[in-house]
Order: structure tokens, then sequence, then C-alpha cells
């Protein structure tokens, strides 16, 4: 009987450890990374080492002291393999490239996918107005002014939204000043959303003082904003412009609301990350929260739940993998003790390089600092637990659909939207409702969209916008919001602009609720989910793909069946009309009660003077008429 090593309910092969033990031995004291290979010749670990001998040896020695993964991971180990370094700093760029090379199974890894956008002021414009830009590698002006990084698209719309709402900025696409007073105002001057850059009347100067306020809001000084906005507010008073000085006490009134909102961790005004780490055999996830000016301004998720480990090694690769992709990194981390690594000195050490400032990482154990990182674990713990939960009483496609578009919560209830528009004067907009995954045609909606109009992003609008005012109704009735109740999701069958059509509808009325396209390949395949500036490949996961791709199968079938059904009704209501003494609001009232022409062919004058409206002799028209036709 061969000897083993007993590992968590596992018997190793202890021969194969001990000379994996032996050859780790006879490795340098130099930095370097190692590959994890198993009998296919796949590597299935990647890690790096200031001392590839110590790092590597201890995997083959202690073996009952490893965590489950850990162990899990050595028991599929054949050979390793490794490569030298001159420094630390190039073992952890070299590691960071090969787990994106390998993609090993037991490696921690953000998405490629995944990326932090940043808010751009176009300051180098007379006008400067505020848009997303999704790296700083897309700076084409250097003048302008960049603020970020944030933690998806939908953050940075949000706070552009928010700005532009409270300092009232221009969001139409007319050039200032060449478009001076070439149109009439938009709708959000008149609601008082806008300051009507647009007629020329807001002079350079009061501009100018409006963007100075908003740049101070983005770098979340908001106390200066407020005091230089109650002396603008004081001296327009002096000088009889009242009219601005409520502009600007109006704009005080607004960040102090938002202030409010914020959740306060210091009183002290460093920018902070603050970690926050949860882990067991089954799963690990981290939690990050953005601080500035004392206030959590943004915060993240990441769950992993597959074969990967997560120890104090692995927390280093994750943290230069995040700020590598955020190409930012603030002046303090905050991190739990117990993930603390030499590594970690090593890492804090090139982003020192790589960032230009003096980058802290400390390891709090007491105080307000302390009591951060505990909120950010416990963060961590209440969202692994929470998609647990999910997981077992959802269907498992949704919470992959959730993970893989970047949801924050798993999508039960989804709306699917399609435009079906004949070219003549049918236009209909369908919605169909997917509730815990299986379609609710209870909750099926169709938008008869006025015939003038064969516009596909208008009635994609119109629709969406009467949607959402009968949600709205529904609240101010005091019920609750069942019926109409706002989804997690929202599909529609198109591209961006479909999605900024439905999307725009919902900033009006402040709703969040995130909006993908679904496009198609050549085939008729669905391909992709789109939103604004991104598309996402589905075809890869044939769980999502399916999901998707009968949901725009099923949309598209009711819009377009209802569209026909309309049309067909339309075209009785016409072939009708045709009979003496029959106009347009008696043939709808004999196809309302016959249902078809067909139906009414075999009636005889007696059934059809029993239809509101309709006299003896136009019954008897009506009989005479089908006479001579058939």
């Amino acid at each position: 009987m061969n000897s083993g090593i007993f590992l968590g309910g596992r018997v190793l092969d202890k021969e194969k450890i001990e000379l994996l033990l032996l050859k780790a031995r006879l490795l340098p004291q130099t930095p370097g990374v190692y590959k994890m290979i198993d009998k296919n010749g796949k590597v299935i670990y990647v890690g790096k080492s200031k001392s590839l001998k110590n790092r590597v040896s201890q995997y083959f020695q202690n073996t009952d002291s490893h965590n489950y993964k850990t162990r899990k991971m050595v028991e599929k180990v054949d050979t390793f393999e490794c490569v030298f370094t001159d420094t630390e700093t190039e073992a952890l760029v070299l590691e960071n490239e090969l787990i994106k090379l390998f993609s090993p199974k037991f490696n921690i890894r953000l998405k490629d996918d995944k990326s932090y956008p940043y808010i751009k002021l176009s300051t180098s414009e007379r006008y400067p107005r505020l848009t997303m830009v999704r790296s700083l590698k897309s700076i084409r002006n250097k003048n302008d002014k960049y603020f970020g990084p944030y933690s998806s698209t939908s953050s940075v719309y949000k706070i552009i939204d928010t700005v532009n709402a409270i300092f009232k900025l221009p969001t139409c696409k007319m050039k200032f000043p060449e478009d001076f007073g070439k149109k009439r105002p938009c709708l959000n001057y008149h609601i008082n959303k806008c300051m009507g850059v647009c007629q020329g009347t807001v002079s350079q100067k009061e501009y100018n003082e409006v963007i100075k306020s908003a740049i101070s809001f983005l770098k979340h000084d908001y106390e200066n904003v407020i005091d230089e906005l109650e002396k603008n507010m004081l001296q327009a008073a002096e000088n009889l412009n009242f009219e601005q000085a409520a502009f600007n006490r109006d704009l005080i009134s607004s960040i102090k609301n938002l202030r409010q909102k914020q959740k306060v961790l210091f009183d002290d005004r460093v920018e902070r990350d603050v970690f926050g780490v949860f882990s067991d055999d089954i799963s690990s996830s981290v939690s990050v929260n953005v601080v500035r000016e004392g206030r959590i301004i943004d915060s993240e998720r990441f769950l992993f739940t597959g074969d990967e480990i997560f120890d104090e090694i692995a927390f280093v690769s994750f943290l230069a993998d995040y700020y590598l992709k955020r190409e930012f990194c603030p002046k303090e981390v905050l991190i739990p003790k117990e993930y603390y690594s030499e590594e970690l000195e090593d890492l804090r050490a090139f982003f020192c390089d790589r960032f230009e400032k003096n980058v802290k990482f400390i390891y709090p154990e007491k105080g307000e600092l302390k009591k951060a990182v505990l909120m950010a674990c416990e963060n961590a713990k209440e969202y692994t637990l929470h998609l647990r939960n999910v997981e077992e009483t959802t269907d498992e496609k949704l919470v992959e659909l959730a993970q893989l578009i970047g949801l924050e919560v798993v999508p039960e209830h989804i709306e699917a939207y399609d435009v079906s528009n004949n070219g003549s004067d049918h236009v209909t907009t369908g919605m169909i409702t997917i509730k815990k995954g299986k379609f609710s045609k209870k909750d099926y909606r169709l938008f008869n969209i006025p015939s003038c109009v064969q516009d596909d992003y208008f009635s994609m609008s119109e629709a969406m916008e009467r949607r959402v005012k009968r949600y709205i109704e529904e609240r101010a009735e005091k019920k609750v919001a069942e019926k109409w109740s706002l989804p997690d999701l929202i599909l529609v069958d198109g591209g961006k602009g479909h999605v900024n059509a439905a999307r725009q509808v919902l900033q009006k009325f402040n709703f969040e609720v995130p909006v993908f396209g679904m496009v198609k390949d050549e085939h008729h395949k669905t391909r992709t989910l789109v939103d604004t500036d991104r598309e996402i490949s589905i075809a890869h996961n044939m769980k999502i793909f399916n999901f998707i791709y009968g949901i725009q199968e099923e949309v598209h079938r009711f819009t377009f069946s209802s569209m026909d059904k309309k049309r067909r009704k339309s075209v009785s209501h016409l072939s009708i009309e045709k009979i003496k003494g029959i106009g347009p609001e008696k043939a709808k009232s004999l196809i309302s009660a016959f249902k078809s022409v067909k139906a009414l062919k075999e009636a005889d004058v007696n059934e059809i003077m029993k239809v509101k409206g309709i006299g003896k002799k136009d019954a008897e028209n009506i009989v005479k008429y089908f006479e001579k036709t058939k």
C-alpha cells in the first residue's frame, strides 16, 4: 500500500510531495514568478515572490495548515516552473501578464472588460460641458479637466446628471457661442433645469463662475463650493440681481441636500480607499469604499466563487490588478491587518513610483480607521451571503447575467421592449415581462404610437414615458406599486440609439434602471448586449445566450402579432365602410361586436340590429352587400 498525506478528505502521493519540496528547496533566494502545472501540462496557478525558494517550498510542507482551496490546488500540481527576475517590481509586472496569458484556474482575476471611466470637463472650450471618457488614454486635449476614476459608467452618468441638474448646465448638442439665439430654448430651460446659455443672455463670466463651482463640486470640496456660492448670492442681492441670487440660493440648497445623503467616515480630507475582505471555503469577496473629503462617494464589490485561492498573497495580486486598471491610486489605502504581507510593501513602493505620489498602505488596529475597515469587511460579508441566498432561491442564469453585465442586484424582474413599424400607419411598441426567469404573460403590455410618427427612437421613448407615468400615477394614488412597479433590468430590441431613447426618459423622471440593447448578428441570433458605450458578448455563455435570445424572440413575436392583428382589424373596418350608410364609427362597433368580418357575414338582420347604433336599414344594407360579394 502506497503511503500518502491526508489532505482534507484526500490522500496525496507522499513521494510526489516530497519530490516537489526537494525541487523547491533547490531554488535560489531571488525574486521571480512561479507557475504551478498539472499532469496535463496546464498552468493552474501563477504566483510571485521576493524569495522563490521560501515561497514555493511553503506549498509542499505543513500541508495540513493550508486552507481548503490551497490544498485543492496542491493536490493537482504535477510540477512547477520558475522565471527569475532582477527585482520584485519586475516579478509583479510579469505575474500580472502571465495571469492574463494563462487564466489559471486557482488565480483571482478582474474581468478583462472591466474599466474605470472618467468624467471630462471640456475646459478647452469657451463653454465647457461634461462627458464621459472610457480611459485617460483617450485624452485628446490636455487643457480639459478629468475627474475619477469611477467604478462604472452608470456611476459616471449619475454624477454627470447630478452636476448638470444642480448647476443647470446645458445638455443639448448646440455649439456655443456659434448657436446663440438660433433656436428657441428647449424644455429644460422652461422647467428651470437649464440656465439657457443658448439664448446668449448668460455672460462668459457668469458661466465660468458656475463652472468653477462645478469643478470644486467634482473634487468633493463642498465647503468651498458653498462658501463661494454664498458670497456670490450676497453680491448679487446687493446689486439687486435677485434672479442670480435665487439661482445661487437653489444651488446651495441642492448641494447641502446631497451632502446629507453621503455617509461621513472621517473628519479629515485625506483621499482614501478602504478595503474589506470576506473569505471562506466556498467563496471570497472584496469590498472597496472610495472616500473623498471624509465621505463615501463610491463603492465596489468583487465576488470570487470558483476555485480561486484568496489569501494574503492573492490579495497583493488583486490590489495590483485593481489599481493598474484604474490608472490611479489614492494617498492612503486601508487594508485589513490579517492581509498584511511583505509583498504589499513592495507593491506600495511600486505604486509610489508608478503614480508619482507617496502612497501609504495602512493596517489599522484601532480608532476610526479600524472602524472603517471593519465596516468594509461587513459589507463584503453581507454581499457574499446575499448572493448565496439569491443563488439558492433564484434561477442560476439570472445570477450569471447580473455578474456578466455588472448589475448590483439579480434581475428577478425584467422588461423587454420592441418597436414594430410596418412603414404605414401602424406603429406598436410591445412590452413583455420576465419574473424570476419566466415569462409573465399577464403583465405584457402594448403601446400604440401616433400614426403620424414613423420613428423607432420616438416610439421607444413614447412607450417608456407612458409606462413610467403609469408607475408614478400608481404611487400617487397610494397604492402598492405592483402592476406598474419598475423592473430590475430593461432590455430593448436594438442598439445604442434605442438604449439612449429609453434611458433618457428614465433620467427625466430621476429613475435608475439599467438599460441594455439586444443586438443580433448576420444570422439573426442575439450576439451582444449593449449599453451606451459597451458591447458585452453573450455568445460564449450558452445559458445566458439562450435566455436572451428567447426574450428577444418572444418580445418580437408579441409585438408583431399584436400589430398585425391591429392592421387586419383596420382593413376590416375599411371593407365594411364601403357599405351604404356605414361610416368609421359604425364599422368600429360592428367589428367590436362580431370580432371579424367573417362572423358579420354569417349574421342575419336581427342579429346585426342588436349592435348599438345599427338600425334596420343599415342591417339590411349589410346583408345585401355580403350576398352580392359571395
